[in-house]
């Protein structure tokens, strides 16, 4: 066993019952989008950042705003834009002209849930200044550092690059994120749907069903999730797989990867599927774990090279290719 302390069966069932509420919260008021509710709860467990893409419209907003009135934690949201300055976001001294001293004024980062709208509106310098709080979770200003909540998941919305007057998230930036999503249109069903709601008024009545402390209580259960030595050696040969794909995978399709996964990758599927095992009822992760995370774990730790996109390769294709090629503990 990788902890000292195993999971009880009371321990369990609590869980089971915080999840199902959360669950049930965010189903009443956001239509579809499954993927997105189960990789927010799986951030919310593993205590992580989020990438979301897709084209405006789909709900990324309101989902992460959802998420923060389930559990009543402090949402702030900032609206990315080119003209976004750091301090727009971490804070910074500002001068009392009533004592004539400087005092600091700490940005809107300083929260539980961080909305970062449109992310690659800003500039690459903006979008730096996140680095440092969603690794460290800590900002210095002036020299002085504050450290940020216990929880805290910054939950960042782009619109697809090849869009105008957007910008490119930096390698470094991108593999700060433990997950990330891409959101598809609801059906015709689901927008008839919401429509319906939005007539009778579902999505105005918003109330906390649960506490942070639940949540703590969630993120300390996620730890103590079972991983068995097989099944990390699993997670280890699939990033190993990436960054050597020729070795695994067809030649022809190994040419277009340009960069793998860093440790992070490996970080972030133990991360994750401990989370997802807990959702899904369990204390031990199995290889399904790993497999139904593949994408959402590695489709931004994978640099594809220009000819791929000339070629209309994805990303997930090449993913799909490395799954089948590594043996199934």
């Amino acid at each position: 066993m990788n902890q000292n302390i195993e999971i009880t069966q009371d321990e369990l069932n609590r869980s089971n019952e915080i999840i199902g509420t959360i669950a049930k919260y965010y189903s009443e008021r956001i239509v579809g989008q499954k993927s997105l509710q189960k990789s927010l709860l799986i951030s919310l467990l593993a205590n992580g950042h989020i990438l979301l893409e897709s084209v405006p419209g789909l709900a990324k907003t309101t989902a992460a705003k959802v998420l923060t009135e389930a559990v009543n934690g402090k949402f702030s949201r900032i609206q990315c834009t080119p003209d976004l300055l750091p301090s727009d976001i971490i804070g910074t001294q500002i001068f009392n002209y009533a004592d004539n001293s400087f005092e600091t004024k700490i940005g809107p980062i300083y929260a539980n849930f961080v909305l970062l709208d449109e992310v690659n509106r800003s500039s690459a310098k903006t979008q730096s200044a996140t680095l440092e709080a969603m690794q460290e979770r800590q900002i210095t200003i002036d020299n002085k550092k504050y450290k940020l909540p216990d929880i805290f998941i910054v939950i960042a919305t782009q619109n697809p690059i090849e869009q105008e007057g957007t910008y490119l998230l930096a390698e470094a930036q991108l593999d700060r994120f433990l997950l990330k999503e891409k959101l598809n249109y609801p059906t015709e069903d689901e927008e008839i749907e919401i429509l319906k709601r939005l007539e009778d008024k579902v999505f105005s009545n918003s109330k906390a069903v649960l506490s942070l402390d639940d949540i703590k209580f969630l993120q300390g259960l996620t730890e103590k999730v079972y991983m068995d030595e097989a099944v990390k050696k699993y997670i280890i040969q699939i990033i190993e797989a990436t960054r050597f794909p020729a070795h695994y995978i067809d030649k022809k399709l190994a040419e277009y990867v340009n960069l793998g996964s860093s440790t992070r990758g490996a970080i972030a599927f133990m991360q994750c599927a401990k989370a997802l095992a807990l959702i899904s009822g369990r204390n031990y992760v199995i290889p399904e774990d790993i497999k139904d995370l593949r994408y959402v774990v590695l489709r931004h730790r994978i640099s594809l090279n220009f000819a791929a996109v000339a070629d209309d390769i994805s990303v997930e294709k090449i993913i799909d290719a490395i799954f089948g090629a590594i043996p199934t503990p």
